[in-house]
This record gives C-alpha cells, sequence and structure tokens, in this order.
C-alpha cells in the first residue's frame, strides 16, 4: 500500500502526459493515434502526441441517464465516423430504459457532441481508428465510466490495438479497465485515492477557450511546452541531414540565443521523450534544439553500428556542418546533449570539433566511451548522473579526470539510469539549461565552417578495412561475411592483373572449403572451361581440337594464376564424393566452333542419325568457323539470319529427345545441351554486332546469366556458386554510364534482379602497376604500365586512402555516410583485354555509382600483370591438363 501523497506526483497535466509518452515509447507501437478525453486529457494527448510523433484527435463521450434519474448513467454515446452507443443492460432495464428512450436519448447527445466537436476542432475532419493503434489519454480515472465506453466504441469502430494512458488511477478502477484495453499504461495507483486533483500541483479547470488554443497550438506545429509555461512561438520543422538523408526535428524559438544538438541512446532514437522533454525545457528558455536519428533504419538493426562511438560523432559533425550552412543558425553558440552512449559520441564530436562547441552536458552517459578523446575537450562539460546508478556514477568519476576543461559531475538523488522517477528529469532538466544558459559563447567568427564537413576521402579512410597479403589466410576470412549469399560475383579492373586472379581464387577457394559452394562459374567459353571441369572433377580426358584456351586472348585463362587454382581444385575434389565436387564452367559464347564439336561429338555417340543431320545444318556456318565475326556481315548483306533456322533446330531436336538421351548420362546431355543452346546465342550475337553493340552486349551477357541459373539448377536447389568475371559485367549496368546513357544490361544486375540480397557483387581495382593486355583485338600480347588513376577518378579517392590493400562494405545498412557519398557519379577505370593508355580517357574510363553498382570493393593500391603459360601444346602427360605444358 502507497503512503498519501503530501508532495504532488505531477506538477501539472503536460508533465503528467510527458512521462506517460516515455513509458509509451517503449511499447514500439505502429501506426499510433492519440484520441483526448476532453478537456482534461488534451493537455497529455499534446505531449504524448508530439514525441511519439502522432496524430491527435479527440473521443467525446456523454453519459445516457436514466429516465427520471440524469445523474444515473445507463449508458453512453461515443462520437465517431459511425457514433457508438454502449448500454449497462442491467441498469437499462431495472429503471425502465427501453429503446425508444434510448433512442430519443442518443439523439439529444449527439447534437451536444456535435457541438463540442464544431467548438473544440472546427471542420477538422476525424482521425480514423481503423487498422490503427489506438491511445485513450485522460488526465487520471476515478470510476473509468468515461473511458470504458470509448474504449468499446474504438473496438467497435475497427481499432486493431487499444491502449488506455492515465497518470494515475484507484487500483480496482484500473483492474476493470484491463478488460477493455489490450494495454493499460499508468504511472500511479495512490491509496487512499482522494480524487484525482490532489496529485497535481496544478489541476486547475481548463476553460474551452484554453483547450481550443492548446489543440490549435498542436495542429500548427508550434506548441508549448505546456499551460502556464509561456516560451513564445517554436518554429518546428522536419529536417533531412546530409549526407544520408537522416530524419531530424528542429525547433528554433523566436530570438533563439543558442542551438543544442541532441545525441540519443543505444537503444532510442530522436524521438526519446526524455531528451524530448529536456528540449522543450531549453525551447522554453529561448534555445533552439535539433534532434535526430543517428542512423538510418538499416544501420539501427546492426548492433556494431549502435556503439560505434566515432560513428555516431561523425553523424554529429556532420550535422554542425549542417548547420553552419543554415541562415537562421550559422551565428548560434552551440551546444551538445548526450545521452547513454550518446554522451561518449557527443564528447568525441566535441573533441574535433573544438572551439566551434560551447558547452556539453551528459545524461545518465558513458562519458567513458569517448577514451582518449576526453583529453582534447575544449568544451565546458557537466555529466549528470543518477544517485542509484552505482556503476554510470564510477564511470563518470573516471571521465571527470579525464577532462581537462572547466567541468563539473552532478548527481540526481534517487533517480536510475533512464531518470523515471517523480522530479528526476525536471533536476536534469534544470541542471542543462542552466548549464547551457551559463556558458554559451559566441562562436570564434575565423572558424570556417565548411572545414567542419567531412569529406568522402575521409570517410573512405574511416571505412575502408586493410587486407594483410593475399597468401595469408586472413585475407580470404575478411569475406566470410558475404558467404550467406547464393552467388558472390567477383570482378576486376582488368583482364591482366596478377592479384585480382590471386585474390579471387584465395577468397573462392575460403568459400568452397568453410562455406559450401560447390560451383566456379567464369568469363571463359563454356566448351573451354569444360575441359578445366572434367580435370578438376577427375573425369575422363577427351580431346579438343584446336586446344582449349588457345583463342585470343589465350593469357586470360592461359596463365600460372589460373593453373594454380585448378591444381588446387583437383586436388580439393580428390578428396569429395563424385556427387558433391566443385565444378568450373564457362559462361561466355564465343567458341561457336568448338561448341558445334562438341554437340556433333555427343550426337555421334547417342544418335549417330540424328549427328549426321547435325553436320548437315551445322555446315552453313562453316565457311565462317575461323572468323565468326564476318558472319554477321554476311548476315547483314545477303540475307538476315541465313544460319538461325539451322541452328536452333539442332537445340530443338536435343531438348525434345532428352528424356531418351539423358538415361544413357544426365551430365553430359545437360553439356551438349548447353553447347547447342551457345551455337545458338552466339549466332545471334555476331549476327547482332552489325545492328548495334548494346543489343549484343546484352544478348552475350544474358547468355551469361542464363547458363549460369541452368548450373544452379542442375547442381539442386542448395547450389551456391562463385562468379569471376570483368567488372563491366558484374558491377550492376544500372549504376553506369553503360546502362544509363547505352541501354546495356550486365550479369550483375540479372543477378540481382533474380536473387535479390543473395546475389553479392564484389569490384576489384587499382591505381597502377602493369598489366597483361593487347593494343589491338588479336594482336600479341604485351606487359603494359597502367598509368596512375585519373583525379576525378574512384581510383583516385581510393589511392588518397594510403593503404595497400582494403576492402570497404558498401552493402545497404553499412557506411552508409559513404555510401550516400559514393553515390555521387564518378568516373571508373575498365581495362579489358586491350588496353590504350594514350586514349585510357575515351577508351577505359566511364561514369559509374560506386556504392550502388557494388556491394564491396576491394583495392589494390599497385598491381602486377599476370603471367601468360606458352601456347605451344606438348602431347602427353595428363597431370598437365588441361594446358598441355
Amino acid at each position: 500500500m502507497n503512503a498519501p501523497h503530501s508532495v504532488p506526483l505531477f506538477a501539472d497535466r503536460a508533465e503528467a502526459g510527458r512521462q506517460l509518452a516515455a513509458r509509451l515509447a517503449t511499447l514500439k507501437l505502429p501506426r499510433p493515434v492519440v484520441y483526448a478525453l476532453p478537456r482534461g486529457g488534451v493537455p497529455l494527448a499534446m505531449e504524448i502526441g508530439r514525441i511519439l510523433a502522432a496524430p491527435i484527435d479527440l473521443i467525446l463521450v456523454r453519459k445516457l441517464g436514466a429516465p427520471g434519474q440524469p445523474e444515473l448513467a445507463v449508458g453512453a454515446v461515443v462520437d465517431g465516423h459511425e457514433a457508438q452507443m454502449v448500454i449497462n443492460e442491467d441498469l437499462a432495464a431495472a429503471t425502465g430504459a427501453d429503446a425508444a428512450y434510448l433512442h430519443d436519448a442518443q439523439r439529444r447527445e449527439l447534437g451536444e457532441i456535435e457541438r463540442r466537436r464544431a467548438l473544440y476542432l472546427g471542420d477538422r475532419p476525424r482521425v480514423s481508428p481503423v487498422g490503427r493503434t489506438a491511445i485513450v489519454v485522460d488526465d487520471g480515472l476515478a470510476t473509468g465510466a468515461t473511458a470504458k465506453a470509448a474504449l468499446r466504441a474504438l473496438r467497435r469502430q475497427g481499432a486493431a490495438r487499444i491502449i488506455l494512458a492515465v497518470p494515475l488511477a484507484p487500483i480496482e478502477t484500473l483492474e476493470a479497465m484491463r478488460a477493455e484495453a489490450d494495454e493499460v499504461v499508468c504511472l500511479a495507483t495512490p491509496s487512499p485515492f482522494l480524487g484525482v486533483g490532489r496529485f497535481y500541483g496544478d489541476f486547475h479547470q481548463l476553460t474551452d477557450d484554453e483547450t481550443i488554443a492548446l489543440l490549435r497550438q498542436a495542429w500548427d506545429g508550434a506548441a508549448s511546452s505546456g499551460p502556464g509555461v509561456g516560451i513564445g512561438a517554436v518554429e518546428r520543422r522536419e529536417v533531412r541531414l546530409p549526407p544520408i538523408g537522416l530524419t531530424g526535428d528542429l525547433q528554433v524559438p523566436k530570438g533563439a540565443k543558442g542551438i543544442v544538438v541532441f545525441a540519443h541512446g543505444s537503444g532510442s532514437s530522436r524521438l526519446s521523450p526524455r531528451n524530448r522533454a529536456v528540449a522543450d525545457d531549453l525551447n522554453a528558455r529561448g534555445m533552439a534544439t535539433l534532434l535526430f536519428d543517428l542512423l538510418g533504419e538499416a544501420e539501427a538493426a546492426d548492433r556494431r553500428k549502435v556503439f560505434d562511438i566515432d560513428l555516431l560523432a561523425e553523424r554529429l559533425v556532420d550535422a554542425t556542418a549542417w548547420i553552419a550552412g543554415q541562415p537562421d543558425l550559422a551565428g548560434l553558440p552551440l551546444g551538445l546533449f548526450g545521452a547513454s552512449t550518446g554522451a561518449g559520441a557527443a564528447l568525441v564530436a566535441a573533441a574535433k570539433l573544438g572551439e566551434r562547441v560551447c558547452a556539453v552536458v551528459s545524461r545518465g552517459g558513458r562519458p567513458d566511451l569517448a577514451g582518449a578523446a576526453l583529453r582534447r575537450v575544449s568544451a565546458p562539460t557537466l555529466l549528470i548522473v543518477g544517485g542509484a546508478d552505482h556503476q554510470v556514477i564510477e564511470l563518470n568519476r573516471q571521465a571527470l579526470a579525464e577532462l581537462r576543461g572547466d567541468k563539473a559531475l552532478r548527481i540526481v538523488p534517487g533517480a536510475g539510469h533512464l531518470f523515471e522517477e517523480a522530479g528526476a528529469l525536471e533536476q536534469v532538466m534544470h541542471l542543462a539549461g542552466d548549464w547551457f544558459g551559463a556558458k554559451f559563447c559566441v562562436p570564434p567568427a575565423t572558424i570556417d565552417t565548411r572545414a567542419l564537413a567531412v569529406t568522402p576521402q575521409a570517410r573512405l579512410a574511416s571505412a575502408a578495412e586493410p587486407l594483410p597479403d593475399i597468401d595469408d589466410p586472413a585475407f580470404a576470412a575478411a569475406f566470410d561475411r558475404y558467404a550467406e549469399a547464393r552467388v558472390v560475383l567477383l570482378g576486376e579492373g582488368s583482364h591482366g592483373t596478377s592479384e585480382f586472379y590471386r585474390a579471387r581464387a584465395a577468397i573462392t577457394r575460403r568459400l568452397i572449403e568453410q562455406h559450401g559452394f560447390e560451383i566456379v562459374a567464369v568469363e571463359a567459353d563454356w566448351p573451354d572451361a569444360a575441359a578445366i571441369d572434367r580435370h578438376v572433377r577427375l573425369k575422363p580426358h577427351q580431346a579438343m581440337t584446336p586446344a582449349p584456351f588457345t583463342r585470343f586472348p589465350t593469357w586470360m585463362w592461359r596463365n600460372t594464376e589460373v593453373e594454380a587454382f585448378t591444381r588446387w581444385l583437383r586436388d580439393h575434389n580428390a578428396g569429395k564424393p563424385v556427387d558433391h565436387r566443385v565444378g568450373f564452367y564457362g559462361l561466355d559464347l564465343y567458341n561457336m566452333r568448338a561448341s558445334m564439336a562438341a554437340v556433333l561429338a555427343y550426337l555421334d555417340e547417342v544418335d549417330p542419325a540424328a549427328a549426321a543431320e547435325a553436320r548437315d545444318r551445322y555446315a552453313c556456318m562453316s565457311p565462317w568457323n575461323a572468323a565468326p565475326a564476318t558472319y554477321g556481315r554476311a548476315a547483314l548483306s545477303e540475307g538476315y539470319a541465313i544460319c538461325e533456322r539451322q541452328v536452333v533446330s539442332i537445340l530443338v531436336d536435343l531438348v525434345r529427345k532428352a528424356a531418351d538421351y539423358a538415361a544413357q548420362d544426365g551430365e553430359t546431355l545437360f553439356d551438349a545441351t548447353q553447347n547447342a543452346r551457345l551455337v545458338v546465342d552466339a549466332e545471334r550475337y555476331y549476327r547482332a554486332m552489325y545492328y548495334g553493340a548494346h543489343e549484343s552486349w546484352n544478348l552475350r551477357d544474358r547468355h551469361m546469366f542464363e547458363t549460369l541459373d541452368r548450373v544452379l539448377r542442375l547442381r539442386g536447389p542448395e547450389a551456391k556458386a562463385v562468379v569471376w568475371a570483368h567488372n563491366s559485367h558484374i558491377g550492376d549496368a544500372r549504376y553506369t554510364e553503360m546502362g544509363a546513357a547505352r541501354g546495356e544490361l550486365n550479369i550483375g544486375q540479372l543477378c540481382r534482379e533474380r536473387f535479390g540480397s543473395d546475389a553479392v557483387l564484389i569490384g576489384l581495382g587499382t591505381h597502377g602497376g602493369t598489366v597483361m593486355a593487347s593494343s589491338d583485338w588479336d594482336a600479341p600480347a604485351e606487359v603494359k604500365t597502367v598509368k596512375p588513376s585519373r583525379p576525378d577518378s574512384y581510383e583516385a579517392l581510393c589511392h588518397e586512402v594510403g593503404v595497400e590493400r582494403f576492402l570497404v562494405d558498401l552493402r545497404p545498412g553499412h557506411n552508409e555516410a559513404l555510401r550516400a557519398d559514393l553515390r555521387e557519379p564518378r568516373l571508373e577505370r575498365y581495362i579489358g583485354v586491350v588496353y590504350r593508355p594514350d586514349s585510357e580517357r575515351l577508351s577505359h574510363y566511364a561514369h559509374a555509382s560506386l556504392s550502388e553498382q557494388y556491394d564491396a570493393f576491394v583495392w589494390f593500391e599497385e598491381t602486377q600483370a599476370l603471367t601468360q603459360l606458352p601456347t605451344q601444346v606438348r602431347p602427353g602427360e595428363d597431370d598437365t591438363y588441361p594446358f598441355g605444358l
């Protein structure tokens, strides 16, 4: 049992509303709407609606008196889109209140309700409760009859969830309410209960004029902090803070004499009711306030980000830079207010901003999280701690000893970490307001506010994760975070760079050994890659004429880096069951001649008659076998699609007879069918080359994606693949010049569209060094010097970080400020099998948005050309197959 209160529980209704809002905010109620029971519930509803960012409406209730006994309520009528009548059936029957009587009584009281609604709300429309969380608010309960009627009516009107929120009530009344509401929030149940008013310092009867004024203030966005507190006009507006558009609530009183930026704690947001209460008090004292979300929605779900003090401090620095750019705020003295972990972030930001910050206040904070930055804080700092928050008191004492400037520690007796005890938050408001008022200074005129902005280079340097040497197991382990994806696409900024091949091999080995990946799909022709696949899966050798990877550019796959990986893969597979051996598959379509030969060799084995017919049909392409690109010119001059029907018919026959052929060897049939598909798509590709570059590019990348998709389906629903291809293929084309300006797509885009977040796109880039490339198509390979990256490129941005190797995570929810910076288009370098340094800007650079193009980017400051293998084939020696060396 509680003792009678000689000291009021609440100073006034506004304070009671703020305390209720603090409790309600912890419930994280979806789509709330606040319904006030007028007139006493209105000041409370204003505070709750403001802090929860919820709309406010009135719910008007009139009791229905018994015949001859108007003070005895037999029911009530409640307004709404459809008025509701709540009847005590037993009492109505006992007093003779029949249906006709109740109908007349309802009509009379509805007229009074409409009069009051028009008086209070004018023509403002009602807020429907349908599908929403309805919060019914009053300044206290006695019998609860009016509240009960409101709750029942809202239930009938379609509210998804109903909350009753009152500061105090008799315990027996409260128990009865629990049967009517989904949840009851009550701050106190004093006993004996001698009336609502005795527990308030100010419980004056609100007039209609006061009620109307309060409602208008709430809806106009210029509400005061409560009855009796005159703070003048306060401009309130929602803002979006760069660089990532974080939501903020800015409140600027007329003639503001300073501005305080708030940093919320780890479990909170800009809607923190306690921070908002402090902000209201500062507004009343003539100070502007900015409360904003320190993290984006996706970031807030990552607990590492929630406790990343440097990141949170960076957001505060960004906010002060934004303030410096606002004409009405730029010259105001600046203060920082931090709660819990936000206090650590505020102190780190204060250390970075130096004299720009005039004062810092910590509430229940963790200033110790600022670490070494404490010694660099020059702003006067006040640490406020609850007397019952013993562990945090000690941490604050230790932090106080580290601070070098004007400082103080104030302990609020009996208060816990959240200052929820009666009167505790008011003491915080008093201490903070006095500190800012006394310490606010005039910002030095010499400060260049533009210097407060965090540069993209600084953000990239902060987000860059240094990587060890490629051969260090920790290098590949850094990519474990992406292993949950079904498809991991690994790019390359050039086709002839050793580090790119070695890095992809190291990452792929890790994904295979530790995470169950069983598919390696590469930007190589299907029949050539099939030779490697047979080798690494310990299948019988099949002669191939010409030998695999002897078509230009031979060095792209016939190199020591690929040879080392395939040797490892063969050794890995040797200890695995046949069905779980990792396959090596080609996605590209250039080697049409080898694919035709593979189809014919298959049909010779399973269906000689079909093989003979296929030879006749493929003969259409034989004049162009040596130079298939010339087929397109011939098709253009001699007749459109002169061989299309013939090559398609072979694929159709293979598919039609698949059931018969599959009985002999299903995977061999798959290989033959894929080769037949390659011939069909290659015929179209070479023809399309003469109609438009984007058409042939799109046909090629669709073929690559469809091949990957078929292999995934072949290997089963749990199969996971690693893709090796050029950055121009794996970086989402929609966010590059090739997609935006030329209408081109690529395998990275198609994977994202098919697999969503189950596809991870990782680009690789470099600043300089050497590269294996040719000066023209079919020209000899050369080791060429890579020019240093252009200053207006992403590569130059990475170069400025000054780290030899690094990884930067660009997935949504990671490094959001940096993602926003890298969304701004810059030049990106693409070196293919041909490299022309003299025309590098036109030949090898294009605009892109890096953070949208990739999910991660791997940087190598300097790289070397890969080492090509000889193209002469030496017979024999199976252990050197498929390269024949």
